[in-house]
């Protein structure tokens, strides 16, 4: 095949419908037109003289033939991005930039507003676009569909198949009333399995303390079940308890009226937020910018993360 009769464009296109077998979506992420999408299909059909997608009820799959070529052209276009992006200047102060991230309300209340304070001075130009954090979060930093992944190594349950960097620890804490008529300076697991517990969530699942608890066999005695930023709140005046991480709990001990305490569970484990990235923006110098901001960010917030 002579190369200059081949529209190099065509291999881009075909990572993104390998990547989202759709012809819709590819054509949203590529910014064009869904029926301009559909003529690429059709244009690389031609010239590998393959179906490259055949439907099947509602969806579209894969052929052996373009099974086979979707990693080799995937890693080219990696590799084409990497070399257009190796000299690449990113200077803060000047630059006009949007990333996004994924992380949950807790990582960015706690470990990434200093970051957000920071940027109005030192980096007016860069904005951040904050998601929530949710099953398909690491799918979603695979398709591209942003900078970086903030979230616990323990939540990620399949293989870690992207470049990753361990930021900080942070262990649980129990949390009660100030002035709780029955908790003194520490607590029991008897109190802890008996007194009304507010369960943490996130989104629509169980936190990750909570399905700890479940394997480690702590009863509990639940009486509400919220969003983990917001269960500190809920106890001032009240026998309520609940198990938080100990950043959260620390940032709004005085203004929730709470006091800490050591959990009486020897064998509950910290968790471990890391922050991931993909190959295509590793030497990105923006992406390498706001990777070292964060980084920086956790050196300094470790020992308060730690106790």
């Amino acid at each position: 095949m002579d190369l200059r009769n081949v529209d190099l464009n065509l291999l881009l296109a075909f990572d993104m419908l390998m990547t989202e077998r759709s012809v819709t979506k590819a054509a949203q992420r590529l910014s064009i037109g869904q029926s301009a999408m559909s003529s690429t299909l059709a244009r690389l059909r031609k010239l590998f003289n393959d179906p490259i997608l055949v439907r099947e009820g509602r969806t579209l799959v894969a052929t052996p033939l373009a099974e086979s070529l979707a990693q080799p052209v995937h890693d080219l276009m990696t590799g084409v991005e990497s070399v257009l992006t190796r000299r690449d200047q990113f200077d803060p102060a000047t630059a006009e930039r949007t990333f996004t991230l994924i992380a949950n309300d807790y990582l960015t209340m706690t470990f990434l507003q200093p970051l957000i304070a920071r940027l109005s001075t030192e980096a007016p130009g860069v904005r951040l676009r904050i998601f929530p954090t949710g099953d398909d979060a690491p799918a979603r930093l695979r398709k591209h569909e942003v900078d970086l992944l903030l979230m616990p190594r323990e939540a990620i349950e399949e293989r870690i198949d992207f470049p990753y960097q361990h930021l900080y620890r942070d262990r649980y804490v129990v949390a009660v009333d100030r002035d709780h008529p029955e908790v003194g300076e520490t607590i029991t697991i008897e109190q802890f399995s008996t007194l009304p517990y507010v369960a943490a969530a996130s989104g629509h699942q169980r936190s990750l303390q909570e399905m700890q608890l479940d394997f480690l066999g702590v009863p509990r005695n639940i009486e509400i079940t919220v969003g983990f930023g917001m269960a500190p709140f809920l106890l001032r005046g009240t026998r309520l308890i609940t198990l938080v991480h100990e950043t959260l709990a620390k940032r709004f001990e005085d203004a929730a009226g709470i006091r800490l305490l050591d959990p009486p569970i020897p064998r509950l484990q910290p968790i471990t937020e890391i922050m991931g990235w993909t190959r295509r923006t590793d030497t990105d110098a923006g992406n390498r910018w706001l990777r070292r901001a964060i980084v920086n960010l956790a050196a300094d917030f470790g020992s308060e993360a730690t106790g």
